[in-house]
């Protein structure tokens, strides 16, 4: 006599999380529905004015939830608006800046009151979690494809964790590749700069001590495989029909690793891109670094000389900024048509009236085509936050976007801190200055930078940055 045996199905446990996770998908009657959020800010200052950058990170959410669920995105920057009734939608993922943290929350608290699960990520609820969770259901710390099939999961089961934080990040080779095509589809997406943002590295061991990206991407160094590098920059040049395209790096510290960094640029340097990046001197002061900057596309680089002041540099464990290679840092790229994004911060304890000086001779010495001003800013959740805490002038998360006054330095009254603040951005795009500055750069988009900087500088005032 042959008895039937009852048929095994695996459990969750022994299978896979990610075919766990494709199973729950593959039951579901219908896709549960997620609305995706780039809130703008409150600032006064032209952070989210004008044409702003496509939100890459956002733009991963909306990849992988795509694959599973339904999905509709809205980014508040270029003119879109979240709606009162949220009905529709199932979830609600909201990524936020320590800036627009106030205006995340607001929609956070919206849709909770409407019953929705709301999963808030992005720097400030990362690292501020505690704070960010009385605003949402769950709150993703860090990255979120490392976290993905455990949060997707849960969604499913209609069992959410408060916090969903990686043990490991997972290396980058295994993360899909972006998909535009949500956030490209209003016709408000017309707004956004052309550039296209990638990523090829995450992760900083430098540890800088304002910095934010160790806690947020890891301490170690992750970059994907050049050939994926290339293949989405190949993808996108045949979307847009043109090789020309150009890409805007994403990273935080993308020369970290040379050999990485020189070979990615080789092969780039063979499709014909234009692209830029945030870039740290570590060596930069070599001229084949430059040259092959120049000869792989390279149209701007964002350099973060923050200081002029060796003492301050240091108290900032800036340690890849040496003051004496400065002057070659910059001849090195000119030489090879590569302008200059110049960062400079100011309110440092070891500031002084002169420092405002020091800055203005050597940006016009070294004409430096787009310089960056803004104060002192400790983010929540960074060493520096808690080292100055107690001399914080306050906690309004929409004034932290690094334009408005933190505290007094130690040795300059926070009124002079200001006065010297807005005249040197006054000085720097007067009219004259432009044409010193950008003499003999070819007219592009960066004179009309200056001009808008111009027309924008004339009319600050101290107290505006209070």
């Amino acid at each position: 006599m042959q008895i039937d045996q009852p048929e095994v199905h695996p459990s969750p446990q022994s299978a896979s999380p990610e075919k766990h996770l494709a199973k729950l998908a593959s039951e579901q009657k219908s896709r549960k529905k997620w609305l995706l959020v780039q809130p703008t800010s409150n600032t006064s200052m032209m952070v989210d004015s004008g044409t702003v950058s496509m939100p890459l990170n956002l733009i991963m959410v909306s990849t992988l939830a795509g694959e599973l669920f339904d999905v509709t995105f809205i980014d508040e920057r270029i003119g879109e608006k979240v709606p009162r009734d949220l009905s529709g939608y199932d979830v609600v993922a909201i990524t936020s800046r320590t800036l627009n943290a106030s205006r995340a929350y607001a929609i956070g608290d919206a849709a909770l009151k409407q019953n929705k699960t709301v999963i808030l990520g992005g720097v400030h609820p990362t690292m501020l979690h505690e704070e960010a969770r009385e605003h949402a259901t769950s709150v993703v710390y860090g990255e979120i494809e490392s976290v993905w099939t455990d949060l997707a999961t849960d969604v499913l089961l209609g069992s959410l964790k408060d916090v969903y934080k990686a043990e490991t990040l997972k290396p980058m080779g295994t993360m899909c590749r972006p998909d535009f095509t949500h956030a490209l589809a209003p016709k408000s997406a017309k707004k956004y700069s052309a550039l296209i943002p990638i990523l090829a590295t995450k992760g900083c061991p430098v540890g800088c001590n304002f910095c934010t990206t160790p806690t947020i991407y890891g301490k170690s160094h992750r970059s994907r495989e050049i050939e994926l590098v290339l293949d989405e920059m190949r993808y996108h040049q045949e979307r847009l029909g043109k090789k020309n395209v150009s890409f805007s790096f994403m990273d935080d510290n993308i020369s970290f690793k040379p050999k990485f960094f020189t070979e990615l640029l080789e092969e780039m340097a063979k499709i014909g891109v234009r692209w830029n990046a945030n870039i740290s001197m570590n060596f930069l002061h070599k001229p084949e670094i430059a040259e092959l900057a120049g000869r792989s596309g390279c149209d701007l680089m964002s350099i973060g000389f923050e200081s002029l002041n060796p003492e301050t540099l240091k108290s900032v464990h800036k340690g890849s900024n040496r003051l004496d290679n400065y002057g070659k840092v910059v001849s090195n790229l000119h030489k090879n048509g590569v302008a200059i994004q110049g960062y400079f911060m100011f309110g440092f304890d070891n500031d002084s009236e002169e420092s405002f000086q020091m800055t203005y001779d050597f940006i016009m010495e070294n004409q430096i085509e787009f310089p960056v001003f803004s104060l002192v800013t400790p983010f929540p959740g960074t060493p520096y936050f808690d080292e100055m805490k107690s001399r914080l002038r306050h906690f309004d998360w929409d004034k932290y976007d690094t334009y408005h006054y933190m505290f007094e330095p130690s040795k300059m009254s926070g009124e002079k801190l200001l006065e010297n603040f807005v005249k040197l951005q006054q000085e720097v795009y007067k009219g004259r200055a432009i044409m010193k500055r950008m003499k003999g750069k070819p007219l592009n988009w960066v004179w009309f930078v200056n001009y808008m900087m111009h027309r924008f500088t004339k009319k600050l005032k101290p107290e505006m940055f209070l």
